[in-house]
């Protein structure tokens, strides 16, 4: 049936491949026929629902993963990454004694607390 409660020529149903059933773990098992119903459901309030349960943020990331191992996994490996490129203070940032020498933050405190350094 279209929108206006006609039947769609049996063409039209192939085309816009409404014989495809996609189901989405994350919004609780919820059916969708077709794949531009599917595209959508991803930024509805039932998968950000989902999404807001699991505690993961609904990115673009997360676009055509309905599992929710899946999701709950990525989410894991995401934040493994950010964390890996985050400002880490204690080995990236620099310090410069008064000879011109460079050490990280952890050595240059260490070797003031000795004595070694001006």
């Amino acid at each position: 049936m279209g929108w206006d409660g006609k039947p769609i020529p049996y063409w039209l149903f192939k085309l816009h491949g409404l014989g495809q059933e996609f189901k989405c773990e994350i919004c609780g098992g919820a059916s969708y026929w077709g794949r531009r119903a599917y595209e959508k459901h991803f930024q509805e309030w039932r998968h950000a629902y989902g999404m807001k349960c699991l505690r993961i943020p609904n990115t673009a990331h997360f676009r055509d993963v309905t599992r929710i191992e899946d999701a709950l996994e990525l989410h894991k490996q995401i934040l493994k990454q950010n964390f890996e490129r985050t400002f880490k203070p204690d080995i990236q940032e620099e310090f410069e004694d008064q000879e011109g020498n460079l050490y990280n933050r952890k050595q240059y405190i260490d070797l003031k607390r000795q004595g070694l350094l001006k």
